[in-house]
């Protein structure tokens, strides 16, 4: 999605099982998206990722391939920042802060703002010390200060480090999306009897969330067919920004009026029914 952008465009998304025979490793996984999507592409796209890719191994991949990067940090890695060393949070709570701003986030139902203090330092890992990279550092959020690093330029300028807070803001609504494929396609609920066919199932579950994200959200073709699909969803007190739930309820509401029944030779024979993927 666009930096601040209210459109989502599901590129990925895949099943896996650390139970699975041919599990290797969660970072094996990630790994695997970094190599399956960046190459489509072409250059293009910054990858924004949370704690969880604060990553020795990550790293080894998207810096020697020049890939774009903005990672939240956990803390308590180790960078270079001029001639001194020491943890992430160390030179963070050392960072000068010398813009502000105020964000609205909605915290369990309710608008929240957050007065927000931010700045930048210029680090380097020890492993890399010869890749310029920088750590954001933003107070406000919580007690830790959310502290970003990437290797995309910066300098002192207000608006350019704030694309970069703004990019890893954004990236909630990845969350949000995630959770709209979970509830809205009742994931969780899906009753199949092997891995693989939980696998192709969540396969159809991107595919129709790429539909109702790309096609009915952006071809303006379809304007009308959109409208009554929103229509359709009952929505009393109109549409909420994150319109998806609203396109997914409609569908599901309009597919309900037309139950089509299979002929009556196929409902005399009791069958186990398969998803079949040609490889």
């Amino acid at each position: 999605m666009e930096n601040e952008g209210n459109e989502i465009t599901p590129l990925h998304g895949e099943l896996y099982s650390s139970q699975a025979k041919d599990f290797r490793s969660e970072n094996h996984e990630i790994l695997k998206a970094f190599r399956k999507i960046s190459p489509a592409l072409e250059g293009k796209g910054i990858w924004v990722i949370d704690r969880g890719g604060d990553r020795g191994r990550l790293y080894e991949e998207l810096i020697p391939h020049g890939l774009r990067f903005i990672i939240r940090q956990m803390g308590d890695r180790d960078l270079l920042s001029g001639p001194r060393r020491g943890s992430t949070l160390q030179i963070a709570l050392d960072c000068p802060l010398p813009y502000q701003t105020q964000i609205v986030r909605e915290v369990k139902g309710q608008e929240q703002i957050f007065y927000l203090r931010y700045g930048f330092r210029a680090v380097r890992l020890p492993d890399y010390p010869q890749t310029p990279l920088f750590l954001v550092v933003v107070q406000g959020l919580g007690e830790t200060p959310l502290m970003l690093l990437t290797n995309l330029p910066i300098r002192k300028n207000r608006e350019i480090i704030w694309r970069i807070v703004s990019a890893y803001l954004t990236r909630w609504r990845v969350e949000e999306t995630i959770r709209f494929g979970k509830q809205s396609y009742q994931v969780e609920d899906i009753r199949v009897l092997t891995y693989e066919r939980l696998r192709n199932l969540v396969v159809l579950v991107m595919a129709a969330m790429f539909f109702t994200a790309v096609v009915l959200g952006a071809k303006m073709k379809l304007f009308i067919l959109a409208s009554h699909v929103l229509k359709a969803a009952k929505r009393l007190f109109g549409i909420p920004d994150f319109r998806y739930y609203a396109l997914s309820d409609g569908i599901k509401e309009i597919l309900c009026r037309f139950p089509r029944r299979s002929p009556p030779h196929l409902d005399r024979l009791h069958y186990q029914p398969y998803l079949l993927f040609e490889t």
